[in-house]
């Protein structure tokens, strides 16, 4: 069911966009108003998605939505380790944390689009 996981995908976003920001913000000036800038809002933008998706009927485009963003800011973060202004250890939590809220957002929209199940069902 959607009701316990819509919880739990906030919560978790919610403390990686804590993380996220406490990071950030310690990027070199010279970045701040280009990828410092892109990261943090479309951070915010996914997190505003989420609570959007909770209180509406129609939620498949929005979490689609959802979906692209995460990815847009992997893209973003590895950048931003490409630079060497994140770190491996940091990188590599981004990953994990963006990951695990992709697999909470698919099972969502799986759940939204008509429950189809994997193999295991």
């Amino acid at each position: 069911m959607a009701k316990p996981e819509i919880p739990t995908l906030f919560v978790h976003w919610e403390s990686f966009l804590g993380w996220l920001l406490d990071h950030t913000e310690k990027f070199p000036k010279h970045l701040r108003f280009t990828l410092t800038g892109r990261i943090d809002n479309l951070a915010l933008d996914i997190y505003e998605r989420i609570v959007a998706a909770r209180y509406r009927r129609d939620r498949v485009a929005l979490l689609e939505r959802i979906n692209l963003d995460l990815e847009l800011l992997r893209l973003l973060l590895r950048l931003a380790h490409d630079r060497r202004v994140l770190d491996h250890r940091s990188f590599a939590y981004a990953c994990a944390s963006i990951d695990t809220a992709g697999r909470m957002v698919g099972g969502w929209l799986r759940q939204q689009r008509g429950g189809a199940r994997g193999p295991a069902a």
